[in-house]
């Protein structure tokens, strides 16, 4: 018998048939996570909930001032106190929920709605206590894309049309905590010394039109694609959590020409953040004086990390560190604060009474 070296086609062959195995398990870590795109058939479902909302709200108009709702639902009550509209929008347990379950302790339901949009796709256990109950149907959402627009639309457009009541709306981030009392937060937004000239509240968003990445998030999408809806020097930015008026949250789900561009398939997706820029820019256009152009959300962008912001651990809580917190450059206080790692939920509840929730 003849001995030789082994042939090399075989370890060839092996890792050619082993190169699909490989990526299959390496790809997710390589490569970008697919974008997700908005259907047709749930583009047509917001359509026909926000074309509800909009005749509720127009038929409930000739009704004021009594301001009663016309219908009862599962998530409301009727009644005639306005109310805040808390739109919880996560993709993960809201791992902060007995911290707000203290929050809205000792609170009617006269003063407030909850609603969550809750990523489908994810599965975890069903909210409990307050929470029980307030999940809307959602659609599946991703980070720096145009699903986040349409969840905080969805979520507008249903609380507007489960009760009339709901005077302001405000956009809470599962990583969001509050830093004041409910009674603190409810009295400042309704405090009339806060009405214009006009006999109207202001909305609390984020609008900026000085960033130095203004034009590169401008152009995400091509060179001149937002045009002519959007010109340059209308396009804003801010943050992505706000605080709305009713009428602001009205001209949110109305708007179909803005969102035709917001909607579009990012070019530089490192510059693509459309839930950051649609809102500001819509209501910048809209509205300018109706807005302060400063969020109620306070987020420490001081080391960030891709795009995320400063992630507060449990070393990090204190009463001090709630303080800081609520300073503003704006004559009011921040009402919530993120981004909070789930492992502070302990040393957050120790403090809730005698720090917080002490105004």
């Amino acid at each position: 018998m003849i001995s030789g070296s082994p042939s090399p086609v075989v370890p060839a062959l092996i890792l050619l048939f082993s190169i699909p195995i490989i990526f299959y398990y390496m790809a997710p870590s390589i490569l970008p996570p697919r974008r997700i795109s908005i259907s047709a058939p749930d583009e047509l479902d917001d359509l026909s909930l926000f074309h509800k909302a909009i005749a509720m709200d127009s038929a409930n108009f000739s009704r004021r001032p009594t301001r009663l709702p016309s219908a009862k639902s599962h998530f409301s009550t009727s009644l005639r106190r306005p109310k805040i509209a808390f739109l919880f929008l996560t993709n993960s347990p809201l791992h902060f929920a007995p911290l707000w379950e203290r929050f809205f302790s000792n609170v009617t339901r006269k003063h407030y709605n909850i609603y969550i949009h809750s990523d489908p796709s994810v599965k975890f256990a069903p909210f409990e206590g307050v929470f029980e109950g307030k999940t809307i149907p959602s659609k599946r959402t991703q980070r720096s894309s145009p699903t986040l627009i349409s969840a905080a639309r969805r979520l507008i457009a249903t609380a507007m049309l489960d009760d009339p009541s709901n005077a302001y709306f405000a956009l809470i981030s599962q990583h969001c905590i509050p830093l004041h009392s409910f009674s603190y937060f409810y009295n400042f937004l309704f405090d009339l010394g806060r009405l214009s000239r006009d006999l109207q509240f202001s909305s609390y968003i984020e609008i900026l039109d000085n960033e130095p990445t203004l034009s590169d998030r401008y152009d995400a999408r091509g060179k001149d694609v937002m045009v002519p809806e959007v010109h340059f020097n209308e396009f804003r930015v801010g943050s992505q959590f706000f605080v709305l008026t009713r009428r602001h949250a009205l001209m949110v789900i109305k708007d179909r020409k803005l969102w035709r561009k917001f909607k579009l398939p990012c070019l530089n997706v490192d510059s693509c953040y459309p839930e950051e820029h649609y809102f500001p820019t819509l209501l910048s256009m809209q509205d300018p004086n109706g807005c302060t152009d400063y969020t109620l959300t306070r987020v420490n962008w001081t080391d960030s990390v891709n795009g995320h912001p400063h992630t507060y651990h449990p070393p990090e809580v204190s009463a001090e560190l709630i303080s800081t917190l609520r300073e503003s450059n704006s004559s009011y206080s921040y009402m919530f604060a993120r981004k909070f790692s789930p492992d502070c939920l302990n040393p957050l509840l120790e403090i809730a009474d005698s720090v917080i929730f002490k105004d």
